[in-house]
């Protein structure tokens, strides 16, 4: 753009000094002449970094998500491909579920013994119940008629015989709650604590049992987002691990965010919400519209870590860093395919002196045609 606007001012110079010689060329005009281009570009660079500021590092990230299974195991089956989109909820890969699968029935059998046996319990618990109440009835009866047998008694009309028959009938009766009390607490014991409803025993079977049918879901592994495997080097037979570090495969998410890298200064008017172009190698010729989302004012030269160890300052001042500009693209190009990775260039158009954005959009117009060019002999 420079060039162009430098050309077109020759050949006006050339128009008025030498083809229809409107004015003289001579010292005074020749300093002038010589002054304004030097000037005016000065001016014109200042202004346009200042205002509609350009970046050549714009970059293109795509988060990836390391696939680490739940459960160790063989793998059985890899029904993916290599470098092909994959879906959230698409299977990735299974792992043999059978060790998973026995333990789940095993602890389906325990859980059946122990419920059983809980419920024998509980109806052992109501007739020992049922036994006591009857029991406690007889007794209390027993003793009316005690009482009123030494009534009897006292006053002459009753016989001493039946009286301590009586009370021998509340003694027996009294060993035989007592029994039965004693029964009741016994089976209550066995019973136990209550954790939700359910015995504690069941409820510790139940716990165990849901872990275990958790474990064999994870053996068959889905996709958490809409992305592509592009390496996949995992083949059934192999086996997995639930470590972290050792991640079989990765999924690139299709979702991606922009970054536009600018020196400190050049971000003084920058506002979210400004509009902004990039141009990719990847898609030659082509303007993509974007907006500012924000400003990261943040970088790594400005951050510590917590350690034990004393800063070093160096024996020179570190480079100063870039911030990066966060861009959404707009409505028109959100369907544009981007590729992770990518780099290219870009511009933000500010609030301030627009008349000179038109600069700055040809300068960006020219760059996306040059990608066109592949400039090489091998």
């Amino acid at each position: 753009m420079d060039a162009l606007i430098l050309a077109t001012y020759a050949l006006i110079v050339w128009l008025i000094f030498f083809k229809f010689k409107l004015l003289p060329w001579n010292t005074t005009s020749q300093v002038i002449v010589y002054t304004i281009p030097v000037v005016g570009m000065f001016t014109l660079i200042m202004l346009l970094n200042r205002y509609a500021p350009s970046s050549a590092d714009v970059r293109v990230i795509k988060y990836t998500i390391p696939i680490v299974p739940q459960v160790r195991g063989r793998v059985i089956e890899v029904p993916i491909e290599p470098n092909r989109p994959v879906k959230k909820g698409d299977v990735l890969f299974r792992i043999d579920p059978t060790p998973y699968s026995l333990q789940v029935k095993a602890l389906e059998a325990q859980l059946a013994n122990a419920v059983g046996a809980n419920n024998s319990l509980r109806e052992q618990l109501k007739a020992a119940s049922a036994k006591t109440d009857a029991t406690r009835a007889k007794l209390d009866l027993a003793r009316m008629r005690v009482k009123q047998y030494r009534e009897m008694v006292a006053g002459g009309a009753g016989s001493k015989f039946e009286l301590e028959a009586s009370e021998a009938d509340v003694r027996a009766l009294e060993g035989e709650l007592a029994a039965a009390s004693a029964g009741a607490s016994q089976i209550t014991e066995q019973l136990g604590a209550v954790v939700g409803g359910d015995q504690a025993q069941v409820a510790q079977i139940k716990a165990q049992l849901e872990s275990a049918r958790w474990d064999l879901s994870q053996t068959t592994v889905l996709s958490p987002a809409d992305g592509t495997v592009v390496n996949v080097q995992l083949r059934p037979g192999g086996y997995v691990t639930a470590f972290p570090a050792l991640a079989p495969i990765s999924v690139v998410e299709d979702v991606y965010q922009i970054y536009a890298l600018y020196y400190q200064n050049e971000l003084e008017e920058v506002a979210p919400g400004d509009e902004a172009e990039i141009v990719l190698p990847t898609h030659p010729g082509k303007i993509i519209k974007a907006t500012v989302d924000s400003v990261i004012w943040a970088q790594g030269q400005g951050t510590a870590q917590v350690t034990g160890t004393i800063p070093q300052t160096g024996f020179a001042p570190a480079i100063p860093g870039r911030f990066p500009v966060r861009l959404d693209l707009a409505d028109p190009d959100k369907g544009t395919f981007i590729a992770a990775g990518a780099v290219g260039e870009g511009a933000i158009y500010t609030q301030h002196l627009k008349a000179i954005h038109i600069v700055r959009k040809v300068i960006i117009r020219i760059s996306s045609k040059l990608n066109y060019l592949i400039l090489k002999l091998h």
